[in-house]
């Protein structure tokens, strides 16, 4: 896919479009701002055009009509139904994931039950590339569960690429559990996550993948890998909305061997028989707590409609494509203006945003968003991501992006905007 023909011009990129199989799921979402490119889908998805119907029809019909009763019409059952929708997403059968709380509780719970089932082994292996909120919950369990456990963080290879050999390394008999982020974060590396959770099961350790970056945007196998946990939230590439429920996995090998460290009613066996002793639900039901978001939830559930019938394989092939051609037009148009690339050029190690760096690089991001139309984000030190969602990023996009990135530095745009920065960037 490296290896992708390439021509420089505008033409190309409408060729490219013209011959691509995914174009008609541009028409499922909304456009207001018809010359914007936004370039941020790694961070919070476009709204599909069916999402607005669906929070509508649940307001107007089911709330006001049904009041509590649309809790026996289809809203109890939400978070196990939706994760089955999202099973398909990331290669699990059934009964293995449930839609639940936001991907940082998520996580928590699932780091402490895999601590709690390996008693005797004492450290965690991540690495420094892993999305430091991640390394924040693990430090918070490590203390809560009495400061036994060490935090082993094995550094990239560099800032880009992850370094598989020295996590296999680090892995040993000491390890209870190996977690990371199969997308890094800030590169956009993409981890063999089947070769890393061999290792760890080889080791006897338990495995947990953050699929946060991936989930929607890189084929996911969570049984054939043989992965015993993970995490994901919704509203990246499965445009779910901001702030949507987040999802967790557990193997079924995995479900009665692991305690949910959170006991709430939604986990209880017969929650309404209001017992005042907590017995677990069997499966992967005792990984829930308490009432889901349930306007956030059934519209990301409408959201995951045309992922769904895109298919994994085909965004995948336009993903591998669209990064392909940016890299290509970064070398011929932004590494002479002093830009670096923050990302992997292989493309199997590489998921669908790629960074691109520069000294300027905050202000920079700056005239794009203010004066030029163009929405990426920036991530500290020097990272512009410029994240590409195959169902509705063209070739044209990424064309034209790139030919307003050279203008906020040929013609110094961003010297207009101070260094200091805001909150969010």
């Amino acid at each position: 896919m490296e290896n992708m023909p390439f021509e420089p011009g505008p033409d190309y990129a409408r060729q490219l479009d013209a011959a691509d199989e995914l174009a008609p799921f541009r028409d499922a979402f909304s456009f207001p701002q018809p010359n914007l490119i936004y370039l941020d889908g790694n961070s919070l998805g476009r709204p599909p055009r069916a999402v607005a119907g669906r929070v509508r029809r649940m307001v107007e019909e089911e709330w006001e009509r049904d009041l509590v009763r649309g809790w026996n019409a289809g809203w109890f059952a939400a978070p196990a139904r939706v994760g089955e929708a999202i099973a398909h997403l990331v290669g699990a059968g059934p009964g293995q994931v449930v839609v639940s709380d936001s991907t940082s509780v998520n996580l928590f719970k699932l780091v402490v039950a895999a601590l709690q089932a390996r008693p005797g082994r004492t450290r965690i292996v991540s690495d420094t590339l892993n999305f430091p909120s991640d390394l924040y919950v693990l430090q918070g369990a490590i203390r809560l569960l009495g400061g036994t456990h060490e935090l082993v963080l094995v550094p990239g290879a560099d800032d880009v690429h992850g370094d598989e050999a020295g996590l296999a390394a680090a892995i040993d008999e000491r390890t209870a559990l190996v977690t990371l982020s199969h997308v890094c974060f800030k590169s956009g590396y993409l981890y063999d996550a089947a070769r890393i959770t061999a290792r760890a099961h080889a080791a006897g350790a338990l495995v947990l993948w953050d699929l946060s970056h991936a989930v929607g945007a890189v084929p996911v196998a969570l049984d054939p890998w043989g992965v015993d946990l993970a995490v994901g939230c919704t509203y990246k590439y499965l445009n779910g909305g901001p702030g949507a429920p987040a999802f967790l996995y557990v193997n079924t090998a995995r479900q009665e061997e692991l305690a949910a460290p959170i006991w709430g009613w939604f986990g209880q066996r017969e929650p309404f028989a209001f017992g005042l002793d907590y017995e677990p639900a069997p499966g992967i039901a005792h990984f829930l707590v308490s009432s889901p978001p349930i306007l956030s939830l059934l519209a990301m559930e409408a959201a995951l409609e045309p992922l769904l019938a895109a298919g994994m394989e085909r965004v995948r092939r336009k993903s591998l494509r669209l990064t392909s051609y940016l890299i290509a037009l970064f070398d011929q148009v932004l590494a002479p203006l002093g830009f670096t690339l923050g990302s992997p050029r292989d493309p199997e190690r590489r998921g669908s945003h790629v960074a691109i760096r520069h000294p300027e690089g905050y202000r920079i991001n700056r005239a794009l968003i203010e004066e030029l139309d163009v929405l990426p984000d920036f991530r500290t030190p020097d990272n512009i991501r410029l994240g590409l969602a195959p169902l509705y990023n063209s070739f044209g996009d990424v064309y034209e992006a790139v030919q307003r990135i050279r203008r906020a530095v040929e013609e110094e745009r961003y010297l207009r905007y101070p260094l200091e920065r805001l909150a969010v960037t």
